[in-house]
């Protein structure tokens, strides 16, 4: 994964980041596991189970 962490609070993987993009929270970590990638959250039936409203790589198990 190199430098990708992703977000304790909601997932979202980013890549040499000190701050989450997404919700602004410094809990990123790189233990992370099972990777989902949505490209249109409106239509996914698996963002709407996550709770997903933007597109992008999201942890779907974040240590």
């Amino acid at each position: 994964m190199g430098t990708d962490k992703a977000c304790r609070n909601c997932g979202f993987i980013s890549s040499g980041q000190q701050v989450c993009p997404r919700c602004k929270t410094h809990t990123l970590s790189d233990d992370f596991t099972s990777v989902v990638i949505i490209i249109d959250p409106e239509k996914s039936e698996i963002a709407k189970r996550l709770n997903i409203k933007e597109p992008g790589k999201y942890a779907l198990k974040v240590r």
